[in-house]
Parts: structure tokens; C-alpha cells; sequence
């Protein structure tokens, strides 16, 4: 696999012309549920969830609707009607300035799509519109001109200090991109796309990276992602990396449909706990629209499908499809951030652990 090439180019700002007015999207919790928000330390991540009754597999909490975070018709930049693929991050010891504790990153999926950026004290809500989305655009000249980018996965990287996102565009093709303040990206380069995996792939889409070391093949971080070929229908994906920049794939599935009963998987999220690691994903609405887990174990060894980790609700917002989990905790509480309702057609909520 190619090196990546840096590069400092800024991508095209947000649309031009008048600031967009910058709207508080509050959620509906009720009294007495909020965050302490004080002496706590604001964290959101990829680990194990903790401080909870255990109730989903692998000795997880059980999540439960709390409130919707998003919703495409009031944000300022509302290109299609849909966003997709949240993914929550703490900034408290990180980042210098930081516009609030939590940055949420989203994005429309259909072209023009576009990186998106929301930020808030609570994992609770509200989150404000960054005025300047998007803030990575369909174009970024000379590095390349698509009809879309979506799906922004943001890893904390720690060794160099910096906010490092993981996105696609087209649905082939994922890049990445590096901060320093989680805001303002530096191009890095393409880090997988479908000519790396078997012939005959279509998509290589929806990655997320989490720091997990693999001793026995010189790895410290893991990338898992959605990958579809000519047959249609969408498995998960997975490879590994010293750096997060220079990658080498498994050539066969992570985790097939089949292995699970479902037509479609994907938005699959790493989790640890107690030495193992296991990976969450969504089926399609027609395959119960839930989250499920898979134990993959430390060395990602294991295949011990464990059901459903997180079931949808019939009713609004998930209306029988949650997808997309991203997990943060906040004063020890738990708390999932996820895609609630229709493909294309749905919100950015928040569950909390029991």
C-alpha cells in the first residue's frame, strides 16, 4: 500500500455569503437528568462502558432513549434533510480554546454531504451549529473533487496530540484528515479504499479507528468498516496499523450478514471490556434494525456473535432502526450517540446507559 502524502491545504469553507444564524438544538430531557458538569472529567470514546447495571451481552448496560441531539430541519446547513453518522468526542485536556466539552461530528450522506460539526457541554444537549459547516467539503483541491463525503469517524490520537477524522467519498474510497483543533483539517491522504481489498469490492465505506494494540502484528490501531461487493450485501469489515495512517486488511469479512441472519451490516464501533474487545453494528430495518455485538477478543481471535446489544424502538425517533453507535461517558455515566430512524430519513439521538 502507497504511503499517504501529506499535504496543509485547508479545505473550501462552509457556504459563503452571510454567516448562517447559529441555532441551540435542544434536546427534551426531562428535570433532574442532567450531567453534573462540574469535577467530572469529559470523555468520549471507544472503551468500555462502566458505572451501570449490566444488561445487554458481553456485561454491557443497557442503553435507553433519552432525547434527540439533531434533526436536519433546523440546522443551518440542511443541504438533503438527512444526517448520518454522529461520532461525539471530549475535548477537555485536549483541545485549547474548545468551543464546548463535547464535539459532535456529523454529516449528510447524499451529495453534496459534507464533514459537520456541533458542540455542547453536555452529552445531554444541547449541541450549536458550527457556523462554518461544512467544515471538510465534496472538494478539496488538489487532493480530490467527488460528488460526496460522509461518515466522519474522529480519533483522538494522543501520540501526536491531534484530532485525526476518517471519512469517505465517494463510497469506495476512505481518507483522512489531521487537527490540531478539531476544527480547521490538514489533508493526509487515502488510507483504504476498494483496490485493497478482494476484486470485485464495491464499497469500503463507514470506518471508524480506535487505538487497540496488536502486539503479534506490530499493530496499535484497529480500523473496522462496511464492505460490500457484487453480491449486495454489506459485511464488516477490519484491518490494522501501526501508525493510522499505513494499513494492511484482512481479505475476508470481520463479520459476514450471514453469520447474523441479516441482509445489510454496517456502522460497526469497537468496544473493550475486561481484556476482550467486541464490535457493535446495524442490521438493516428489514433485519430488526437493531445494534448487535460480536465478541472478537483481545487479539480479534474470537467470532461469538452475542445478539442484539441495543434494541430499537417501534416508535419516534427510532421508528425500528438504530444505527451508527457512538459511545462517550460523563461523570461516569454512559451514554450512546446514534443514527434514530429511517436511512436517509432520520435524527441524531442520545440513549443513556441505566
Amino acid at each position: 500500500m502507497n504511503e499517504p502524502q501529506h499535504a496543509t491545504t485547508r479545505p473550501t469553507p462552509g457556504p459563503t455569503g452571510a454567516v448562517p444564524r447559529r441555532l441551540f438544538l435542544r434536546g427534551a430531557a426531562a428535570a433532574g437528568t442532567a450531567v453534573a458538569l462540574g469535577g467530572g472529567v469529559a470523555r468520549a470514546e471507544g472503551g468500555a462502558a462502566t458505572a451501570a447495571t449490566a444488561s445487554a451481552p458481553g456485561g454491557f448496560p443497557e442503553y435507553r432513549y433519552l432525547t434527540t441531539l439533531l434533526t436536519p430541519s433546523q440546522l443551518d446547513y440542511d443541504p438533503t434533510g438527512e444526517i448520518i453518522f454522529p461520532c461525539i468526542r471530549g475535548t477537555a485536556g485536549r483541545l485549547s480554546g474548545a468551543l464546548g466539552r463535547y464535539y459532535l461530528y456529523y454529516a449528510p450522506h447524499d451529495a453534496p454531504g459534507g464533514i459537520c460539526l456541533a458542540h455542547g457541554d453536555s452529552l445531554e444537549g444541547p449541541f450549536t451549529e458550527h457556523p462554518g459547516n461544512p467544515i471538510v467539503s465534496r472538494s478539496w483541491e488538489p487532493h480530490y473533487s467527488v460528488s460526496h463525503v460522509s461518515s466522519p469517524h474522529v480519533m483522538w490520537n494522543a501520540d501526536v496530540g491531534e484530532m485525526w477524522l476518517y471519512f469517505h467519498g465517494e463510497n469506495g474510497t476512505t481518507r483522512l484528515a489531521r487537527s490540531s483543533d478539531g476544527i480547521a483539517f490538514d489533508y493526509d491522504g487515502v488510507v483504504l479504499d476498494t483496490s485493497m481489498l478482494p476484486s470485485g469490492t464495491t464499497e469500503t465505506s463507514y470506518a471508524r479507528v480506535f487505538p487497540h494494540d496488536l502486539p503479534d502484528r506490530g499493530a496499535r490501531y484497529v480500523m473496522v468498516f462496511m464492505v460490500n461487493n457484487a453480491s449486495d450485501h454489506r459485511d464488516i469489515g477490519w484491518g490494522w496499523s501501526p501508525d493510522g495512517r499505513r494499513w494492511t486488511f484482512d481479505q475476508q469479512p470481520l463479520i459476514r450478514h450471514s453469520d447474523v441472519g441479516a441482509v445489510n451490516l454496517s456502522g460497526p464501533h469497537l468496544l473493550t471490556r475486561n481484556g476482550s474487545a467486541f464490535v457493535v453494528y446495524h442490521t438493516d430495518r428489514g433485519s430488526g434494525g437493531n445494534i448487535l455485538i460480536t465478541e472478537v477478543g483481545g487479539d480479534f481471535s474470537r467470532r461469538d456473535h452475542l445478539g442484539v446489544f441495543h434494541h430499537s424502538l417501534d416508535t419516534a425517533p427510532d421508528n425500528g432502526r438504530s444505527a451508527s453507535p457512538s459511545f462517550g461517558t460523563d461523570g461516569g455515566v454512559p451514554y450512546m450517540v446514534y443514527e434514530a430512524g429511517d436511512r436517509l430519513g432520520g435524527v441524531i439521538a442520545v440513549a443513556r446507559a441505566d
